[in-house]
């Protein structure tokens, strides 16, 4: 699949989790930041993780395997956003890590265009693949377990 495609497919699965897919479309070409608010709870959940630990989990998610979902970085890079499938919010209990569902929104960017603060690190490719939340606390786990032995921390 040509970029172009994958992002006009990326695009189209976002949508659908939008109250009306042709305001968020809208609201995408015409927003100078290049974000849209999207509802989640529908056709995904976000579990964000600050990047102290984000980035370590991502790494190992990588390791452990293919199916990963789309991930979001916020300004500043203080944040993380995984996408996990929805649903998964609501029973999600875990120190440090916020969870949104149902009845929260998200400011999500246009895939594959360059939006202001918000960045993906994993963008979406359309498919609708989301990241197993047992694996993602896997991985969060054995990130944790790499940061607390990690001598380089300044904290630790």
């Amino acid at each position: 699949m040509s970029d172009g495609a994958g992002r006009r497919s990326a695009v189209e699965w976002l949508v659908t989790a939008a109250p009306d897919p042709g305001t968020c479309r809208w609201e995408w070409e015409r927003n100078p930041l290049g974000i849209a608010l999207l509802p989640a709870g529908r056709v995904w959940d976000v579990l964000i993780l600050p990047s102290v630990l984000g980035h370590p989990t991502l790494d190992v998610l990588s390791r452990c395997t293919d199916l990963i979902g789309p991930v979001l970085a916020d300004y500043g890079d203080s944040r993380m956003g995984f996408f996990v499938p929805p649903g998964t919010a609501a029973g999600w209990v875990a120190t440090g890590v916020r969870s949104v569902g149902r009845g929260s929104w998200v400011v999500v960017p246009h895939p594959g265009r360059a939006a202001s603060g918000i960045r993906w690190i994993v963008p979406p490719d359309g498919s609708g693949t989301l990241t197993d939340p047992a694996v993602l606390e896997l991985s969060m786990h054995e990130a944790a377990v790499l940061l607390a032995g990690d001598p380089r921390r300044e904290d630790g």
